[in-house]
């Protein structure tokens, strides 16, 4: 099996990586750790930083969580 090159990458892995860039971006401006978040959702800070780094391909439910625990709409985490 080939692998794939930085340009060919997977374009679900890049969403992944878009959302979890926009929750880190979002947790940091509000002062929160990953723990803090992973408290206020009942996740593991493993979990949390997976999401971040796009490693997870979380559950809509968890989105919503997630966008409620940061005070955002989910549109903010999941738009353009």
């Amino acid at each position: 099996m080939a692998t794939k090159s930085k340009t060919q990458r997977d374009p679900r892995r890049e969403v992944l990586r878009e959302l979890g860039d926009r929750i880190r971006l979002l947790r940091r401006k509000r002062g929160l750790t990953q723990e803090d978040l992973a408290e206020a959702l009942d996740l593991s800070v493993a979990y949390v930083s997976l999401i971040e780094r796009g490693g997870r391909n979380p559950p809509f439910t968890t989105v919503v969580a997630i966008a409620q625990a940061l005070g955002v709409g989910t549109s903010s985490l999941c738009g353009d």
